[in-house]
């Protein structure tokens, strides 16, 4: 599949990581999804994708058009049409906050229709983009349409500031540190986190944390994994261990085993936490 992207113009930057179109024919059409430090918006122009979350009780979703995803605890699957034309919206974790008038608690571990979100208004994007539009145009579409929602958002600016402390630090530095830097208390900056990302400052660490570890792993070299986990600041290797198959369904060991059998396309996608599923 083809894969283009593009960071966006400011002031959008402060809240996107990047937007970018997905086209073609994928070598795996069902992918396992870890818990990362992102939300998203998808715009669907191709067949209809299909979704499962990891927790049996939750009904699966066929979703033909777009969708909204806030930051997610769990895994999912995530299962590509035979033909692929997708937009998608990479958000920091708290970047959907300003665009969407819905508490991010909403979006946390869910997929929500964009007309749910944005009233009307996924039929009037599709019809600027068109069946022609190039990647590039699409992307200015997407971009200008997020630029035009932009929003202030009560608290956002605090959570900005001990998010981005906590990216920075891959999700290393105590709570408890953030709080004495922000000069707030450990409950109003839970309660904040909650409303703008979905999810406590405490579990959001964990993400950032679990996210280096796994986009560290390359999957062509051995990988001590003692190593690894005390490189990443897990207590030992047992617990990153149950971290690890917590957030994957994998062992370390089993995990490294499937990369090996599904090596990721060359320049696509730019990350490696979604995988192949069995």
């Amino acid at each position: 599949m083809e894969y283009v992207s593009r960071v966006p113009a400011p002031p959008l930057e402060e809240f996107i990581d990047d937007l970018y179109c997905l086209t073609g024919t994928p070598g795996r059409r069902l992918m396992s999804v870890p818990p990362m430090p992102s939300a998203h918006l998808y715009l669907n122009l191709g067949g209809p994708a299909r979704l499962w979350d990891s927790d049996p009780a939750v009904p699966p979703a066929v979703l033909a058009d777009g969708w909204f995803m806030g930051v997610w605890t769990r895994r999912f699957l995530f299962e590509y049409p035979e033909r692929v034309r997708l937009v998608g919206v990479h958000f920091k974790p708290w970047g959907i906050s300003p665009f969407a008038e819905l508490p991010a608690t909403e979006l946390r571990d869910r997929w929500v229709p964009v007309d749910a979100v944005w009233k009307r208004s996924l039929d009037r994007i599709r019809n600027q983009v068109g069946d022609t539009t190039s990647a590039a145009g699409t992307l200015r579409v997407v971009e200008d349409e997020l630029r035009a929602r932009l929003a202030p958002s009560r608290g956002l600016d605090l959570v900005q500031y001990t998010g981005g402390r906590l990216a920075a630090s891959h999700g290393t530095v105590p709570v408890g540190a953030l709080t004495g830097l922000a000069g707030v208390s450990g409950n109003h900056l839970a309660a904040q986190f909650k409303a703008h990302v979905g999810v406590t400052p405490k579990r959001m660490a964990r993400i950032y944390r679990f996210s280096r570890a796994i986009l560290s792993v390359d999957a062509r070299r051995p990988v001590d994994w003692s190593a690894l986990a005390h490189t990443m600041g897990y207590f030992d290797l047992a617990h990153f261990s149950r971290e690890f198959k917590d957030f994957t369904g994998h062992t370390p060991t089993a995990y490294l085993d499937l990369r090996r059998r599904f090596p990721t396309e060359r320049e696509f996608p730019p990350d490696h936490g979604p995988m192949p599923a069995e």
